[in-house]
């Protein structure tokens, strides 16, 4: 189950990266055609999916690698005992809020798709396309956080994914 729930961040690290690149092909080309006078239409939005789509496919990734940012004032003044029930706390809220957003996430992708909404722009794509990498972003997040509460209420310290230089991340 491990390898099976890291390959998942992996893929969504994976993914994020693909969305990074694709955000650049498509302004880089947008920028270089204008003054050749040649018109790419919707490039302005298929960069703007791109972006959104990089950013939900990394959340789960960046969480595994403890990335994310965390204020640790309070945390680095209380002792063990305490430090564990305020991170199981913060988790706990972490994946209720992050069950929310996957939630709310895959209904606009349904609604979306039975309402045939599709963007103002002219390329009318319709819009439960781009919102798939939202509502899967959102999902992997939601079970990275329930792999990690699961973890930790356990007694176990949460599975990080390692670094390229196989180390395992820096938790702060």
């Amino acid at each position: 189950m491990r390898a099976l729930l890291d390959s998942l961040y992996r893929l969504s690290g994976v993914l994020a990266a693909v969305g990074m690149v694709a955000t650049l092909v498509l302004v880089a080309s947008g920028v270089l055609a204008r003054p050749l006078g040649i018109y790419l239409p919707g490039t302005d939005d298929y960069a703007g999916y791109a972006m959104a789509a990089c950013g939900f496919f990394a959340l789960a990734y960046t969480f595994k690698h403890g990335e994310h940012i965390r204020v640790s004032l309070l945390l680095e003044r209380v002792g063990p005992r305490m430090r564990a029930a305020l991170e199981w706390f913060s988790l706990a809220a972490g994946t209720a809020v992050a069950a929310m957003l996957a939630f709310y996430a895959v209904r606009m992708v349904l609604q979306s798709h039975e309402f045939e909404e599709i963007s103002q722009g002219v390329d009318a794509t319709p819009l439960w396309i781009p919102q798939l990498s939202m509502a899967f972003g959102s999902v992997v997040l939601l079970i990275a956080l329930i792999d990690d509460l699961v973890m930790t209420t356990l007694g176990r310290a949460p599975a990080r994914l390692a670094t390229h230089s196989g180390e395992a991340a820096r938790m702060e």
